[in-house]
């Protein structure tokens, strides 16, 4: 499983159930993709 951030969006790599997984771990923390891009992103 590998998470591709840039500042244009994210590239999530792997099997189907571990990227289903993952987006459920983020979703806890994160409602939109651009909160979750702009919080890991450099300033």
């Amino acid at each position: 499983m590998k998470v591709y951030i840039h500042e244009k969006g994210v590239i999530l790599a792997g099997k189907g159930w571990e990227i289903l997984q993952k987006l459920k771990e983020y979703n806890k923390e994160f409602v939109y993709v651009t909160d979750w891009v702009k919080a890991v992103s450099p300033k």
